[in-house]
């Protein structure tokens, strides 16, 4: 298979020298991507700025803001048969980015927030025969809103783990489907969950193989 992963924060500027992003560490992307090339799967990395060496065996293309890893995602989607977008996205951007170095100005300042490109909502509006996987980050409730957000964006399951995820080497996760159905629950080294999370989408391709294949 042709395999897409996202992975790492997003960066987004508020002048020259600050952005807006987030803690996460990008171990669970990067991971899904060495399990991917492990097992004989072209991979293809669109990486957010981490501190993590690209896997052997795995393409990784660099972005830096969501609307880059918006662009490199819709431009090699036709070209993959599955997705995994384990990256954690800066969901808002600076309306107004400061051209230079933000001064001191001994008051508040107020920052106007717009929303950033949905990145998994437009890949489910433009799937085909691409197995999607989104992941949901979720606080509270965690089960109901992974369910929502992968109902709204056409998502083929999706992946619900909590906060404690991010920056760790370990997760707690558990796959959805479709109809809220639990496909798999696990916890340990990103590692292994990768591996099976890897492994759940070989048996669904071989599915999707056999239902297409029978007369």
């Amino acid at each position: 298979m042709r395999l897409l992963i996202t992975a790492g924060p997003t960066r987004e500027p508020l002048d020259a020298v600050r952005f807006l992003s987030n803690a996460s560490s990008g171990r669970m992307g990067y991971a899904l991507a060495e399990a991917a090339a492990q097992a004989g799967h072209e991979v293809l990395l669109v990486s957010g700025p981490v501190d993590l060496a690209c896997p052997q065996g795995v393409t990784r293309l660099a972005v830096e803001s969501t609307r880059d890893m918006f662009d490199a995602c819709l431009a090699r989607f036709d070209q993959v048969d599955a997705v995994f977008a384990a990256a954690a996205v800066c969901d808002y951007r600076p309306r107004f980015p400061v051209t230079g170095k933000l001064k001191k100005t001994g008051g508040p300042i107020t920052l106007e927030l717009v929303e950033t490109e949905d990145i998994l909502a437009e890949l489910g509006r433009r799937k085909r025969q691409q197995l999607l996987v989104g992941f949901a980050l979720e606080a509270d409730h965690g089960h109901e809103h992974a369910l929502q957000k992968l109902r709204e964006k056409n998502c083929d399951a999706i992946v619900l783990n909590a906060p404690t995820a991010i920056g760790s080497d370990e997760n707690d996760i558990t796959l959805l489907g479709p109809g809220g159905e639990m496909l798999l629950a696990a916890q340990g080294p990103k590692s292994t969950l990768a591996h099976r999370l890897i492994a759940w989408l070989e048996s669904q391709s071989r599915k999707r193989q056999s239902t297409t294949n029978t007369p």
